[in-house]
């Protein structure tokens, strides 16, 4: 019997990785500097803890436009061409960076327009990230999902660990402007690499659905499934507490002062531990305890979190922040292969969707969640009480969704594994 390729010898994958390797890095480009920029302009004439609070409605505007369009999204990218929404989504995150670029070139930039573009880019990641997860299982064969997640997750982490250095780095040496010069260039590359994707095989049995039941068909299905709900509620509630991207300005400007090339450095420092353990998996699988391994995993980043928010020493925060961003990969990598693997291909879509939100809900809102606590408590207090929320939600997940420390391997029950294989996606380039 032949051993299954590669995912990089397929080259459908290999032009998705490297379509989602240049959107990262521009979004993580672009959005360390509307950070920087909103805390800065805000700063000019409030108090910090007022600041703050900008910050937080920063992440609050990216999610809402999520929150409403999820059952939407989930089930456009089953029913149409999920190459194409990529493609029409990166095309809109190319002109929300040109916009800034050209505002902030003009010396113009304010609160309004930044907000405004926070909201675009929410709508984009909404159809986005559907697309992009759901159309990943659809380029590589079953056998080697997981690898393949790996390598995702590593274009993912790198993207995180240059792209605010590039932003950072570009904005203090450069000029304002530079990073979202510099994002747009590179949203154009990822969609260069999109339409380099041919047609892939894939099921599409929602087509024939009617776009109601459809939805409720998906929200029912994570609802059923024990152990999807599980993941996906378990990284909802430990991110959005334990998050702590939202305050890093006011870590590197108030507390650290470490500034702008310090901030890069402590938004990189978690996807440097991250990129470190998704390469290790893309090398050596993991396939043994996963679930009791996911756990473990989310106390140790709760618990990191707690040391990063007491330290006022720039080794620590860095090395803090690296081991929360190694712990999450670890939890990250267990979830989503749980996910795409317990999940039938003409419904990843909307699971997908669940998943994102659930996952926005965690980042954005969990970003307003600290801005918000922030500027009640301090930051500090803020980060405290985020990483002990983190480790109590760990413990009592473990209790209440059992099925997650039983999992043992990613091989799923019988009776989800879909019953008429899709064909396979191409093997070698």
């Amino acid at each position: 019997m032949d051993r299954p390729p590669h995912p990089f010898r397929i080259a459908n994958f290999r032009a998705y990785w490297a379509a989602r390797f240049a959107m990262t890095l521009a979004q993580n480009a672009l959005i360390i500097v509307v950070g920087w920029q909103t805390y800065t302009i805000a700063r000019a004439t409030m108090s910090p803890s007022a600041a703050a609070a900008q910050l937080g409605l920063i992440g609050f505007l990216q999610f809402v436009p999520l929150f409403l369009t999820t059952p939407v999204t989930g089930l456009v990218a089953d029913r149409f061409d999920r190459r194409w929404i990529a493609r029409i989504t990166v095309t809109l995150q190319l002109i929300c960076a040109i916009t800034l670029a050209l505002v902030t070139a003009e010396g113009a930039m304010t609160l309004p327009v930044l907000f405004g573009v926070a909201i675009l880019l929410g709508i984009a990641r909404a159809f986005s990230g559907p697309a992009f997860s759901a159309l990943a299982p659809n380029l590589v064969p079953r056998d080697v999902l997981p690898t393949a997640i790996a390598l995702s997750s590593i274009s993912w982490q790198v993207g995180t660990i240059i792209g605010p250095a590039l932003g950072g780095y570009a904005y203090g040496h450069v000029g304002p402007a530079a990073p979202y010069f510099l994002a747009t260039g590179l949203f154009a590359v990822a969609l260069l690499y999109l339409f380099l994707i041919g047609p892939v095989p894939r099921a599409n049995q929602v087509g024939r659905a009617k776009p109601l039941r459809a939805i409720i068909d998906g929200l029912s299905y994570v609802g059923q499934n024990k152990l999807v709900l599980g993941a996906i509620t378990l990284d909802l509630f430990a991110v959005f507490l334990a998050g702590t991207s939202a305050l890093l300005p006011i870590y590197a400007a108030d507390i650290l002062k470490v500034g702008p090339t310090g901030l890069a450095e402590l938004a990189a420092a978690p996807a440097v531990g991250a990129a470190i353990i998704a390469l290790i998996f893309s090398i050596r699988p993991l396939k043994t305890n996963v679930g009791p391994k996911m756990l473990v995993a989310v106390l140790i980043y709760g618990t990191a979190t707690v040391v990063f928010g007491l330290s006022t020493w720039l080794p620590l925060s860095l090395a803090a922040l690296a081991v929360a961003g190694a712990a999450d990969m670890f939890s990250v990598y267990i979830r989503q292969s749980l996910i795409q693997l317990y999940t039938p291909d003409e419904m990843r879509g909307r699971v997908g969707a669940v998943s994102q939100l659930t996952i926005s809900a965690s980042n954005e809102l969990g970003e307003a969640e600290s801005g918000f606590l922030a500027s009640a408590l301090g930051p500090v207090g803020a980060v405290m009480v985020g990483g002990g929320g983190a480790i109590v939600v760990t413990i009592l997940w473990t209790f209440l969704f059992p099925s997650i420390r039983r999992a043992r391997t990613f091989d799923p029950p019988p009776t989800l594994i879909d019953p008429a294989p899709l064909p396979q996606p191409e093997r070698v380039s």
